[in-house]
């Protein structure tokens, strides 16, 4: 892998295209498992990548955003400005994903049902609380994107695009393994932490505690989409 520090000029950050699906879709399971391939927890590509990627590449494709280097997709930000819009088809859509998983549970191997039982038994209680009314994004970078800079110029390339419309305040959950230490750079950045509450579905996997942590930051000013540390 080149492990050269990546300038500006290696990169692209650009508005999705159609033409990009399957590789944003690749990415997100590549990146599933805490920035790894999500086979070992959950074996189901086809499933987990219509989960997290569906919404937004069917009904805001204007919300997505592509990192490109060597002419190859390699990250992604996914993000919603119609948040009810999101909220509504996530719970049409839950119907028919457990459809699906129904119709496949018996071939899968033991962890993938063990991910199923926690989504099912576990996941409502232990993902935080989030705004609803306010827009939201995720992200995913392949290992040799994966930068401070390239973060930076992706989420900021979407906080113009929101403040274009309108949306003045943006909401996100993200991993982190030590609790508070993790989100020291999101603070740096203007982002609030609203709160955060420990991941129990990879304790088999690793032996960090894993933490998802809802995060917040509002721009009322043009000076507020650049992502300057906070001092």
């Amino acid at each position: 892998m080149d492990r050269r520090v990546l300038e500006a000029k290696d990169f692209q950050v650009r508005n999705y295209h159609q033409s990009d699906r399957e590789s944003v879709r690749a990415i997100c399971c590549e990146t599933g498992f805490l920035g790894n391939p999500i086979d070992p927890v959950f074996e189901d590509r086809e499933l987990f990548a219509d989960f997290l990627t569906d919404y937004y590449l069917k009904h805001e494709p204007d919300s997505a955003f592509v990192v490109i280097k060597d002419n190859v997709a390699k990250g992604y930000l996914l993000g919603s400005r119609r948040p009810l819009n999101h909220q509504v088809h996530s719970l049409l859509e839950s119907v028919i994903y457990g459809g699906k998983v129904l119709s496949r549970y018996l071939g899968y191997r033991q962890e993938s049902r063990r991910f199923i039982h926690w989504m099912v038994a576990k996941a409502w209680r232990e993902v935080p609380a989030a705004p609803r009314t306010t827009g939201h994004f995720h992200s995913n970078l392949l290992p040799e994107v994966k930068s401070i800079l390239v973060y930076r110029q992706l989420l900021e390339t979407y906080f113009r695009y929101l403040h274009d419309h309108g949306v003045r305040q943006v909401h996100a959950q993200v991993v982190t393994f030590d609790g508070r230490r993790g989100l020291k750079l999101f603070e740096r950045y203007g982002f609030k932490v609203l709160n955060q509450s420990e991941i129990t579905k990879y304790r088999q996997f690793t032996d960090q505690t894993v933490y998802l942590c809802t995060i917040v930051k509002e721009f009322d000013e043009k000076s507020d989409l650049l992502l300057y540390p906070v001092r």
